[in-house]
């Protein structure tokens, strides 16, 4: 994609993908330090992931008004045009990042110091573990507009679905068995889901990479393996 020949215009683009990587870094601290939270049960952490939220709203909003600026003092074609709709679209996408991250935080300090099924921790780290991953790749994806390494983000979400389907069947196990588990149960059950809309956020990313680069939207539909609904059917729940 070739520079444009306005410097003035550079300076608004390289801004705002400025922007998105400060976005990027802060929402990927906050999803580490959030589970860290959560399997540590570390008060003091969770809260600071909820204080660090505020950070990506302000940066969220600057890049809106920016793009929406630059949009309207140089009216833009095409491919130019292309980066700065793109760029709002991201940082919507990096800011809901942040607020899924901080509702696992708010979560882990509701939980506090109840008792946390092993086997529940260990699949909700691996959960984080591998949206962390993708959320890295589509962001590095981003930055180097590259298409193949976006889509093989869109690719993996399909993996997430599968694993949130296992641990809501695993949380419901335990609920069914002692109502005492329903209510850490609950907040564990939210903590899984947050992750997981994680990393729908992150095939939205990947999605709008492709649209950047190519000017096209993608033609078939993304790859779903969450099967809660049909597991919470089945149970009656």
């Amino acid at each position: 994609m070739a520079e444009h020949i306005v410097s003035s215009y550079d300076n608004d683009l390289q801004g705002l993908r400025q922007r998105i990587s400060e976005m990027g870094g802060i929402a990927e601290k906050m999803l580490v330090e959030s589970i860290a939270a959560l399997v540590r049960h570390d008060k003091a952490l969770a809260q600071n992931v909820v204080i660090s939220d505020k950070r990506l709203d302000v940066l969220q909003r600057e890049v809106e008004e920016s793009a929406i600026l630059t949009i309207a003092r140089r009216q833009p074609l095409a491919v130019d045009l292309r980066e700065t709709i793109s760029a709002i679209r991201i940082s919507g996408d990096v800011e809901r990042i942040g607020d899924m991250a901080k509702n696992i935080g708010k979560r882990a300090l509701a939980i506090g110091d109840d008792f946390q099924p092993q086997k529940i921790v260990v699949g909700l780290q691996h959960m984080g573990d591998l949206v962390l991953g993708q959320l890295k790749d589509v962001l590095d994806a981003y930055a180097q507009k590259d298409t193949e390494k976006a889509l093989d983000v869109w690719k993996r979400d399909g993996a997430i679905d599968a694993l949130y389907t296992s641990l809501f069947r695993e949380l419901l196990t335990y609920m069914m068995e002692d109502p005492r588990n329903i209510s850490f149960c609950t907040h564990l059950l939210f903590c899984a889901k947050n992750i997981e809309r994680i990393g729908d956020h992150t095939t939205n990313i990947a999605e709008t990479v492709h649209y950047l680069v190519t000017g096209e939207t993608l033609a078939i539909d993304r790859p779903k393996n969450d099967r809660s609904i049909d597991t919470t059917v089945a149970t009656g729940v």
